[in-house]
């Protein structure tokens, strides 16, 4: 699945915004950059995303609203692979939404959205978004059976994308690490017709975080036969456990590593790099170096170049990279106390 357009009405700052995730032809874009500074709504918009999918949809919270003014968010996604005899889009709505009774159109909508809630839950829909405050504490890995963590996808799970106490990455990218390096190991010595698509977790794992590492000036060396600790190596050829890596580094390990574990996960036996899915980062950003920023956009097309990127950023550096396009820029006017969308040659910053 992918995005094609999102409106949030009552939402933050946003009251009956339209944002266009498609081109002009109506094919969701690969890359989509939302650009603008701080309180201008750029987590709201991926909290609305996140929380208006197949297969997870829920009320909006009430910030500050007027009594009667419920938010509500319209999404609209071209399901691609996971329904890919669908001639048309899938519209997800804010639950609850008061409607008019005899409106046939509306009545369909909401039967053929529950009719996908329920399709969703057997897998696929993948749907991975990684928050602004992101932080790796200095802990051995842990490892639990892979049902339970790297092979399990549950699309009904929520996203704390504001949410700080989920915020520690640490585990779970040292645990999709590590179990698509042994997973893949284990499946070359048994049975290969018990184990499909162990060997594809392994291969796409490594090719995926090797492309963003690179990035930073490093390269991934796969696991320590004592310790299951990823390694990785720098520029002079010296070993690295994760945990040492600069905090670059890791975010950027971090960006390749969740999105293949969950694209795996939704899809068994199909390579994630060939697997369609929607990835958004909060302010993608943080933590990394100019040099870093200016090659990231291109990086992560690149090391998954059918998944949906979505992303926010205060960088001029990171929206610079893209085309005019694949930026929406969000600027609060100094005349007026509201955020406005531009999109285009306006969202370009000078």
């Amino acid at each position: 699945m992918q995005l094609l357009q999102l409106q949030l009405t009552g939402v933050g700052p946003f009251d009956g915004e339209t944002f266009r995730f498609c081109d002009d032809a109506g094919a969701a874009r690969a890359v989509t950059v939302v650009h603008g500074g701080g309180g201008v709504g750029k987590t709201t918009l991926l909290s609305a995303i996140a929380t208006t999918r197949p297969g997870y949809a829920v009320v909006q919270p009430a910030r500050g609203r007027a009594e009667g003014a419920a938010p509500h968010v319209s999404s609209e996604w071209g399901l691609g692979q996971d329904d890919a005899d669908r001639p048309h889009s899938l519209r997800v709505t804010t639950p609850s939404t008061k409607r008019a009774p005899d409106d046939e159109a509306s009545v369909l909508q909401r039967r053929e959205q529950a009719l996908f809630d329920r399709l969703a839950r057997s897998g696929g829909f993948a749907f991975v978004a990684l928050p602004s405050v992101r932080w790796f504490s200095r802990q051995p890995i842990l490892l639990n059976a892979p049902l339970r963590t790297v092979a399990r996808y549950d699309v009904r799970s929520p996203t704390g994308l504001e949410d700080a106490t989920r915020a520690d990455l640490a585990r779970e990218t040292k645990q999709a690490l590590a179990y698509a390096e042994l997973a893949s190991a284990l499946a070359r010595t048994s049975n290969a017709s018990l184990h499909e698509g162990f060997d594809l977790l392994g291969s796409a794992m490594r090719a995926t975080v090797q492309q963003l590492v690179a990035l930073a000036g490093f390269g991934y060396d796969g696991l320590d036969p004592c310790s299951f600790e990823p390694i990785f190596v720098d520029e002079a050829g010296r070993g690295l456990p994760f945990d040492s890596l600069p905090t670059r580094a890791r975010h950027l390990v971090a960006f390749a590593a969740l999105p293949t574990r969950t694209l795996w996960a939704a899809y068994p036996g199909r390579d994630p790099r060939e697997s369609e899915g929607v990835v958004v980062i909060d302010e993608v950003d943080q933590h990394l170096d100019p040099v870093v920023q200016s090659g990231l956009v291109a990086a992560l097309r690149a090391a998954l170049p059918t998944v949906q990127w979505i992303l926010t950023t205060t960088s001029p550096t990171v929206a610079g990279s893209c085309e005019s396009a694949e930026v929406l820029a969000l600027r609060r006017l100094p005349d007026a106390d509201r955020v406005e969308l531009f999109t285009g040659s306006h969202a370009l910053t000078h």
